[in-house]
C-alpha cells in the first residue's frame, strides 16, 4: 500500500491510498470517526477501473489521528486472528 499526501495544512489532511478497496477504506474511515477530535473523515473512489481512494480528514491533528486509527485497526486485526485460531 502506498500513501500519497495531496494536501497537508493545519487541521486538514488529503491523501490517496494505492492498492486498497472499499473494505479497507470503510474500516479506516469508521475508525477515524471513533476519534472525538475528528470533524470530517470521508473518502471517494472516482473510477472503479483506477481505484485510488482519496481521503479527506479534518480535525485537531489529522496526521496523529490517522496514526492512532491505524494502530487501533492493527490491534483489532490481531485480536480477530487470535479468535479465528481458537476455532
Amino acid at each position: 500500500m502506498e500513501m500519497n499526501i495531496l494536501e497537508e495544512k493545519k487541521g486538514r489532511l488529503v491523501f490517496e491510498l494505492e492498492g486498497v478497496d472499499h473494505t479497507f477504506c470503510n474500516a479506516l474511515k469508521d475508525e477515524l470517526w471513533n476519534d472525538k477530535t475528528i470533524s470530517i473523515s470521508t473518502y471517494a473512489i472516482e473510477h472503479p477501473l483506477t481505484p485510488k481512494p482519496k481521503f479527506v480528514v479534518e480535525g485537531d491533528d489529522p496526521k496523529k489521528s490517522l496514526q492512532e486509527a491505524s494502530t487501533r485497526l492493527q490491534k483489532k486485526n490481531k485480536d480477530l486472528q487470535a479468535t479465528i485460531k481458537k476455532l
